[in-house]
């Protein structure tokens, strides 16, 4: 990519509704470029492994404001840092991982922002409920008091043409409706995530609340040393 992070983030968030929160997916992204995409005005960091995240925290804690995403597959054993360095978790993809998380939460007296990944499609490569599973347990969900349940997040399977993809997010935004309005006490669906470099225009088309944007901002791997 010729143009600099700082254009490219310009014209992207330029593009974008004022509905829709842009948050740049730095993993593998050196905490300098991080800095540039930051001058930008991007406050918003997704990360998808502990160890990096924790590292690229400690040299950016001069930037205060910046809000931290974890949008990778948690283990439960490493829930509790989770919890401790991130204020927002994209990828809680399974019943067992939200109850270890609340349960982490209250001892932390902390309130995390929580999205549930749900699987429109099968894909074996990708964690989440299934659309039935999801809804069976959204009576237990409701329970864990001490995570803040805001939306839903998804991923499409590889290999899909343009409708397909919009037909996951669009499914996906009708499915976070029918949850909304069976009016649970602790389970909010004011966000849907969903959206990544490739495939964000359709994610907002479909009504996504927040875009994941990686390549897109920083180049490929490449492009980031």
């Amino acid at each position: 990519m010729t143009s600099s992070i700082g254009e490219r983030i310009a014209k992207i968030s330029s593009s974008l509704p004022s509905s829709v929160r842009l948050i740049a997916v730095s993993k593998t992204v050196p905490a300098a470029m991080m800095r540039s995409a930051y001058a930008a005005g991007i406050r918003d960091f997704a990360e998808s492994r502990i160890q990096e995240a924790a590292k690229k925290q400690a040299e950016l804690q001069d930037l205060s404001d910046i809000t931290w995403h974890f949008i990778g597959h948690l283990q439960s054993n490493k829930a509790k840092k989770a919890l401790e360095l991130f204020s927002w978790i994209h990828s809680v993809d399974n019943l067992q991982l939200a109850q270890r998380l609340d349960q982490i939460a209250e001892q932390l007296a902390v309130t995390p922002n929580v999205c549930l990944q749900v699987k429109i499609l099968p894909d074996p490569n990708k964690g989440g409920w299934n659309v039935t599973q999801l809804l069976n347990d959204l009576s237990v969900i409701n329970q864990y008091k001490n995570l803040h349940i805001q939306g839903l997040m998804t991923i499409p399977p590889l290999g899909l043409n343009e409708a397909e993809i919009l037909n996951v997010f669009n499914t996906t935004r009708d499915l976070a409706k029918t949850i909304r309005d069976q009016n649970w006490s602790h389970i909010e669906m004011q966000h849907l995530s969903m959206g990544m470099s490739g495939d964000y225009h359709l994610a907002v088309q479909a009504g996504a609340t927040m875009v994941r944007l990686g390549t897109i901002l920083f180049g490929d791997r490449t492009q980031r040393m």
